[in-house]
């Protein structure tokens, strides 16, 4: 067994390709490396796909591939129900190399960090990315009646933790609530705009784009709000609307479904399907719109574009749930009701608007630098650690 250092070990649970370019590996890559920056031996697993990032300080570690397991997607299904699994085993023989100080749990590996404590007593942090409980039940209906027992569930890995890093207001009080003595700290994302590189491309060019565009960047899952937002389109084309609707992202299979949807709903020359782009020339792809558009409909953590979005200066237009009402306020931001009527009266005032789109971007940009910068977050981290885990022996 290696021998120890000074430093306290920390081994970084994170289940999910890594690295991709969407929120929770962008969010994992910002943790780990502030956590190396602190002081701490870090060792960070995940699952065995994704690309290959070197991350100073960081020792990175990967699942073993599972045959047949390939493409996890970033919600719920038997393929990460698999992969889940893969990881517990792969954590308990990384513990028994290096025997870590503190597990640092991300998302559903909370469980398989209690499974340790109770083995080898080791403490944990859940890293608490969204409610489980509530994911699962939007995502299956018919988990309904269980509803009661995930929640006592995720109220057990919460108390039996040694702290909780919450990403967001609500999620912080769900675990408040349901351990007010532990050690709680809201540790929201930043905007990514700080690392953003020059880009070259032209939306306009690349795709023949005439007049403003309205921009979605993130995911196709169902929990973003995408059919809502093809629907609502659709009525702000009826309702006079200029505009083209621009979506980044998304794997090939959700683009060519919701490219079928757009084409059934008679607005496909009018969309354009971009598929993925750096993250690091995010800025620029966002400089191009002038509109940015969060329709999500589904949980209760807020997604981790809408800090840049804000940054960026430009207007953003968001389905008015606690997943976005948490940060945004209709003072700097254009909140409608997840409706398809609401949103394309929002889509077709904001472009008759612009001087009213400038104000709010310019108010949005100011509370992104304010309360969302990479020095807030790097103070918040250090000060939870410090408390939870001192960085000499």
């Amino acid at each position: 067994m290696p021998r120890k250092s000074f430093a306290p070990s920390i081994l970084v649970l994170a289940p999910q390709p890594f690295f991709q370019h969407r929120g929770t590996p962008i969010a994992v890559r910002l943790l780990v490396r502030e956590l190396a920056l602190l002081g701490y031996q870090v060792h960070l697993l995940t699952f065995h796909e994704g690309e290959e990032v070197v991350i100073p300080g960081v020792v990175q570690h990967r699942t073993a591939a599972i045959p047949g397991v390939k493409n996890v997607p970033p919600s719920f299904s038997w393929k990460k129900v698999v992969s889940d699994i893969g990881m517990l085993f792969s954590a308990l023989a990384l513990h028994r190399r290096y025997r870590f100080d503190l597990i640092h749990a991300v998302e559903e590996a909370v469980y398989t960090a209690l499974l340790m404590k109770r083995l080898h007593a080791v403490p944990y942090v859940y890293d608490m990315d969204s409610s489980l409980a509530l994911q699962l039940t939007e995502k299956f209906p018919w988990l309904g009646p269980c509803r009661n027992l995930l929640g006592r569930c995720e109220r057990l890995v919460i108390r039996q933790s040694r702290g909780v890093v919450a990403v967001c207001r609500e999620l912080e009080g769900l675990a408040r609530a349901a351990a007010p003595e532990n050690l709680i700290v809201r540790l929201e994302d930043i905007s990514l705009l700080e690392d953003a590189v020059p880009a070259e491309e032209s939306l306009r060019q690349s795709f023949r784009i005439n007049g403003p565009i309205m921009l979605y960047v993130g995911n196709l899952e169902r929990y973003q709000g995408i059919d809502l937002l093809l629907a609502a389109f659709q009525q702000a084309l009826a309702d006079g609307c200029q505009g083209t609707l621009v979506l980044i992202g998304g794997t090939p299979e959700k683009i060519a479904a919701y490219r079928d949807q757009a084409d059934k709903l008679g607005i496909a020359a009018e969309v354009r399907f971009c598929g993925p782009r750096p993250v690091e020339a995010l800025g620029h792809y966002l400089s191009q719109a002038d509109i940015l558009l969060s329709p999500r409909i589904q949980g209760n953590n807020t997604p981790m574009k809408l800090y840049s979005y804000l940054d960026s200066g430009k207007v953003v237009l968001a389905t008015a749930l606690p997943t976005h009402t948490q940060v945004l306020r209709d003072d700097f931001a254009c909140l409608v009701a997840p409706e398809k009527m609401a949103m394309a009266a929002a889509m077709v005032a904001l472009l008759a608007d612009p001087e009213r789109c400038r104000e709010l971007g310019e108010r949005g940009r100011q509370v992104a630098r304010e309360n969302h910068s990479l020095a807030a977050f790097q103070g918040r981290l250090a000060e939870f650690y410090d408390r939870l885990l001192p960085r000499s022996a």
